[in-house]
């Protein structure tokens, strides 16, 4: 007899008992409202091999992903988990110093120290944490809700949570800090400057700041409170005087206990500069122009000394300047805020980015330009009754006037350079009646050959290109064609000339040593003083850009010509003769610029010994009113001091 509890191996064959309780339970669901239909099925016999590959398809998945995590990403996850049990501390090298030619020091060190947040530290209850945060803020003096508020909305896990401690608040945290009473805090210690002087060499040597979020996301071994040069020397030989910070590596427990210390590399001290800069002749360059400027009531001007043999720079004097020491640990923000936005740009370096309209300063370059293509002997002589006349190109009917200063009579190129005639000049760079011109594009070809419109190279940031108008430019600009009055401007350095006051002293050494365009170098060496002797490191070479492009029989008409503008020899109205008493032989130019509404830039450029000469003096006084010869009794000045 059939067991009435045995059910058939086949689905089909359903006892009467097998769905009993279903029956029920249906019967029940219908009671309450459920009308979902829950017959069980018996599972068919063929599926059940399909049930075996998928466990097994999932344990095949599951150890891939285990050989994955073990074997391709175990680094990755080793080196996350390393970084949650370690920690690596950046030690600041004590950076190098810098030094005038004589050996004069006047850039120190000094130390600076701040409160650093490494926010994975901090304990892991809010309540922990907010006694933490709380006994730090009342110990700085910051506001408890809005430190918390920085350090929750901080993408980056270390912050500077207070710059520069004061000395009572640092042994007060540093006391806590080595008691284990604040996790997640460390007083980091800095280098900063004392710049003795810093107005007076501000520009050349710039200055260090805080690093931004930028610069510390890019940079590699900066802490998140270290300072980087930001400007002059200081940001173009960052690498160099910043040596390599020293790195500790600290291991931790689960509960922070710190396990072990491990030194990764010691601090390597920074290298030094020595500078071609001689200190007391930029002091005196900035005492004798700040004297005149209050004279004149003016306010910007520039001065440059410059050796034309290695293009070392003598000395770099932009007017107004500042203190770079306001940069250097500071919390009161005030003072920084009024010199950045002060109206005449004290942080601005006229040297090297300023761009200004030459006026005569020009005519030595014109007149090496013209005597290379042969427009003109040198012997010959124009007349200046005053002025030229010129008709329109297009309508003869309009005749243009163009001034001379005075009138000189029959002058050669000597004379000419000598007494600055603008109709020679004028002569000679856009032609007039039977003397032909160089032209516009010779011109230009010619000045870019002197360096008047490219940066010079000079070891320092912010250089600025010079600048010479063309028949394209002014096409493009304004529309319009170009005249003979545009040459005749560009030929004595008015109308659209830009140069900066560096490629002046760079095109005029050019002149003085015979041919070459050397480049401005402010660094002449890099030492090691660390084991207490000087061991120079590099020492920089000159770097001639190119020479030869002037004749030296041509460059020496040129200097000729400089030379009688000062002596006054046979040159009633020498423009230089003020510096003919000077105890040297020198040659000078002068020049005048004409800005409008009377308004004028003075320039002057001097080299001396006249024979072998060790020094370009290049001087500009911007916006000065009225035609005078405001900056030559400055350049006298200088030079009594230098050659004394």
């Amino acid at each position: 007899m059939k067991s009435r509890f045995v059910r058939s191996h086949f689905h089909k064959d359903i006892e009467p008992h097998d769905v009993l309780l279903d029956k029920l339970a249906k019967k029940r669901e219908e009671e309450i409202g459920i009308s979902a239909k829950k017959f069980e099925v018996p599972l068919p016999q063929n599926a059940i091999p399909g049930f075996y590959a998928v466990v097994v398809l999932l344990f095949l998945l599951l150890m891939g992903k285990v050989f994955s995590m073990q074997m391709i990403s175990g680094k990755e996850f080793l080196i996350l988990a390393d970084d949650n049990r370690s920690r690596t501390i950046l030690t600041q090298p004590m950076r190098g110093v810098i030094y005038d030619r004589n050996g004069v020091q006047f850039v120190f060190n000094e130390s600076s120290f701040d409160l650093v947040l490494d926010k994975r530290d901090l304990p892991s209850s809010e309540d922990d944490k907010t006694t933490v945060l709380k006994v730090v803020a009342e110990t700085i003096g910051r506001d408890l809700a809005s430190m918390k508020t920085e350090i929750d909305q901080s993408v980056n896990p270390k912050l500077l949570i207070a710059k520069n401690l004061l000395y009572e608040h640092l042994l007060i945290l540093e006391t806590k800090i080595n008691q284990k009473s604040l996790p997640g805090f460390l007083v980091e210690k800095n280098v900063i400057r004392d710049y003795k002087d810093g107005n007076i060499f501000s520009h050349l040597i710039g200055y260090l700041g805080r690093i931004n979020q930028e610069e510390y996301k890019t940079l590699q071994s900066y802490s998140i409170s270290s300072y980087i040069g930001k400007a002059g020397l200081e940001k173009t030989y960052e690498d160099i005087l910043r040596g390599n910070p020293g790195i500790v590596k600290i291991h931790k427990d689960a509960l922070e206990n710190i396990k072990a210390e491990e030194v990764v590399a010691n601090p390597k001290s920074g290298k030094s500069l020595v500078l071609w800069l001689d200190s007391q002749l930029q002091k005196k360059i900035r005492e004798s122009l700040s004297a005149k400027l209050q004279e004149l009531g003016a306010k910007k001007a520039v001065g440059i000394a410059m050796d034309p043999e290695t293009g070392g720079i003598l000395a770099l004097v932009s007017l107004p300047d500042f203190d770079n020491n306001l940069f250097q640990g500071r919390t009161d923000l005030e003072p920084i805020n009024d010199l950045l936005n002060d109206p005449s740009q004290p942080i601005f370096n006229r040297a090297i980015s300023g761009k200004y309209l030459v006026g005569s300063t020009i005519k030595p370059l014109i007149a090496s330009a013209a005597l290379e293509e042969k427009i003109i002997d040198p012997m010959k002589e124009i007349y200046s009754q005053g002025y030229i006349e010129i008709p329109h190109q297009y309508d003869p009917e309009i005749i243009y006037t163009f001034r001379d200063w005075a009138v000189h009579g029959w002058v050669d190129m000597r004379k000419a350079i000598a007494q600055s005639s603008n109709v020679y000049f004028y002569s000679v760079g856009g032609g007039y009646q039977d003397q032909k011109g160089l032209g516009p594009t010779r011109i230009k070809e010619y000045l870019d050959l002197f360096g008047w419109t490219q940066k010079t190279g000079i070891d320092l940031f912010g250089e600025t290109a010079g600048f010479i108008p063309d028949k394209e430019w002014k096409k493009n600009t304004f529309k319009e064609p170009w005249l003979d009055g545009d040459t005749y401007n560009l030929s004595i350095g008015q109308g659209f000339v830009q140069v900066t006051p560096l490629e002046v002293a760079t095109a005029y050494s050019v002149i003085a040593n015979g041919g070459k365009l050397v480049q401005p170098q402010v660094v002449s060496k890099i030492i090691d003083t660390s084991n207490g002797s000087i061991n120079v490191l590099q020492e920089f070479q000159p770097k001639i850009i190119r020479e030869n492009f002037i004749k030296e029989q041509n460059l020496r008409v040129v200097r000729e010509g400089m030379r009688q503008a000062v002596s006054g020899y046979n040159s009633p109205l020498a423009s230089s003769y003020l510096l003919s008493s000077l105890p040297v032989d020198v040659a000078a130019k002068t020049g005048t610029a004409e800005l409008g509404m009377d308004r004028y830039n003075n320039w002057v450029t001097v080299f001396a010994p006249y024979d072998n000469p060790e020094i370009v003096l290049t001087l500009l006084i911007e916006n000065v009113q009225g035609v005078q010869a405001a900056v030559l009794p400055v350049a006298k000045e200088i030079l009594e001091w230098y050659f004394q």
